[in-house]
């Protein structure tokens, strides 16, 4: 059943923000920040790109104020957009697939005070293959990207294309970040598609490296690079 009460979205919208909170604080976290100087930066020390696979959303909020967020503009998107307002995260309307010309836009032109957050495989997928809408952004803000990899010891997942995770209370959760990734201004396509696939293996590596540091195997060896710089012109 479709949500389309106003009054009752935003109802909604602010108890669910509650709920999330409060089941933050029954998680134990383990965060390695070291490669992008914490997590979350602060705005004043410079404004970032934070890129997560769209089904880590629940435990990603965590780290998202002072940052606006990209949601789809399909029916539940505006339950999403409420929920994240009374997170203290702005919300913007659009996906790779509907608005997301305008969306992008938009977010060009929004507050300077605050982070991006991004899930580049959403809203519909494919699970884990990242979009170009995130380096597109990042070439022409200037904005650095830093991935956000996240592992759970124990989590229920969703029966949805992204396997959505909500970890279980009092369980472990870890979160690993890159180095922050910056992307040349005015890159032509072949160059855009070539950060694509690199972006793409850097979250693929720290997701893995997140996933086994929760469940007690070893970590791999050292965190992804950043992206080296490419031989093909702008």
């Amino acid at each position: 059943m479709k949500l389309r009460h106003p009054a009752l979205i935003r109802l909604l919208g602010f108890a669910g923000a509650w709920l999330i909170k409060g089941w933050h604080s029954t998680l134990r976290m383990r965060v390695d920040s070291a490669a992008s100087g914490g997590l979350p930066l602060h705005p004043r020390r410079g404004r970032c790109i934070y890129a997560f696979w769209h089904e880590n959303m629940f435990v990603a909020t965590r780290f998202g104020a002072k940052s606006n967020v990209l949601i789809s503009q399909h029916a539940d998107g505006e339950l999403s957009a409420q929920v994240t307002r009374h997170m203290n995260m702005g919300a913007v309307r659009g996906s790779s697939r509907r608005g997301g010309r305008g969306a992008l836009l938009e977010l060009l032109r929004l507050d300077k005070a605050r982070h991006i957050a991004i899930t580049p495989d959403g809203p519909r997928g494919p699970r884990r293959r990242l979009q170009p809408g995130v380096v597109f952004l990042a070439s022409r803000t200037g904005l650095p990207i830093v991935l956000i990899g996240v592992g759970y010891e124990k989590a229920w997942r969703a029966r949805s294309w992204d396997r959505f995770a909500v970890p279980y209370p009092f369980s472990l959760t870890t979160c690993v970040t890159t180095a922050p990734i910056h992307v040349p201004a005015g890159l032509r396509r072949a160059a855009l598609e070539s950060y694509r696939r690199l972006i793409e293996d850097r979250l693929e590596y720290i997701t893995e490296d997140a996933e086994r540091w929760a469940t007690g195997r070893p970590r791999l060896t050292q965190c992804a690079p950043s992206v080296p710089p490419l031989a093909i012109s702008a």
